[in-house]
């Protein structure tokens, strides 16, 4: 799949980079030709064969490159999304229901702070980090910190 996406995505990526080489192009012939000539009506000429054709090539070649870049950046998150969904489920591998068990059971609370959950001790968002400390009963009580939805420590205190 991703090949031929790929596959699609490059020629317009190329197409772009010419189209803004040829208007850049055109843009230096028409400064270089209006720039010799001293009277407007003899610089016209080379604003309307030049000037304006390489600015709309320079605008064109600007979108080629967007929608190519963005195409680009569709078919990797269509290849993340294909490597997602063909994984297997962590169920099937686990034939003892261990998946099933919570991620962390410790009884101590932590928080860090500035943050707005408070943890169990060994959750895996808090374990190895320095600065989490234990948590504050003021901020407990107030409700300003909430479960954390991972290792939900609300079952112990319920």
């Amino acid at each position: 799949m991703r090949t031929g996406r790929l596959r699609s995505v490059h020629p317009v990526l190329w197409a772009g980079w010419a189209a803004l080489a040829a208007g850049a192009v055109l843009c230096v012939l028409g400064w270089y030709g209006v720039s010799g000539e001293r009277y407007a009506e003899r610089q016209l000429p080379y604003l309307a064969s030049c000037t304006i054709p390489g600015a709309a090539l320079i605008i064109a070649g600007a979108i080629l490159l967007t929608h190519a870049r963005g195409a680009l950046a569709a078919a990797r998150v269509e290849e993340l999304h294909s490597l997602l969904v063909a994984a297997e489920p962590a169920d099937a591998e686990d034939p003892d229901g261990a998946a099933a068990m919570p991620l962390a059971v410790s009884g101590d609370l932590l928080m860090v702070p500035g943050g707005t959950l408070w943890h169990r001790a060994d959750c895996p968002l808090v374990a190895g980090k320095v600065e989490a400390v234990p948590v504050d009963a003021k901020l407990l009580a107030g409700g300003e910190l909430g479960p954390c939805p991972i290792c939900d420590p609300a079952e112990d205190t319920d």
